[in-house]
């Protein structure tokens, strides 16, 4: 725990099981479509324990959020609903339980691999962008 292995900007790479996912989780149609294939950027900065986690989407658009492994914190679905969780780290994974589904988030081979599942998985692929 508290390693810096998480820090990085990650830039999409591809996803499985999106369509079958969203629908699952209830995502506006509107939203669906913006999402998909979506050149998602993740950035990650971690003090320790803390870790301010911040997704910028094409268009400008930016959902970020704050957080202590351990310790509740307000959260945003990328669907824009508010929520409350416990942000866990078990095994090198980072574990949130979302409103209606349960995300990991772990480095697997230098990516950032994050799985969303409900019934359904979401797999999340990002390779490290380099620094300009």
């Amino acid at each position: 725990q508290g390693n810096m292995a998480f820090a990085g900007k990650y830039e999409f790479e591809g996803d499985e099981n999106y369509d079958d996912f969203v629908n699952k989780i209830g995502l506006p149609s509107d939203k669906i479509e913006m999402g998909r294939n979506c050149k998602i950027v993740t950035e990650v900065v971690q003090n320790g324990n803390d870790f301010t986690w911040t997704q910028h989407f094409p268009g400008g658009r930016t959902t970020t959020n704050t957080f202590t492994i351990g310790k509740e914190a307000d959260m945003e679905t990328m669907g824009g609903k508010k929520f409350k969780a416990t942000v866990k780290m078990e095994d090198g994974k980072i574990i949130a339980d979302f409103p209606n589904y349960h995300h990991t988030a772990e480095i697997c081979g230098g990516k950032l691999v994050e799985v969303s599942s409900q019934i359904s998985r979401l797999v999340y692929k990002g390779k490290r962008k380099k620094p300009n």
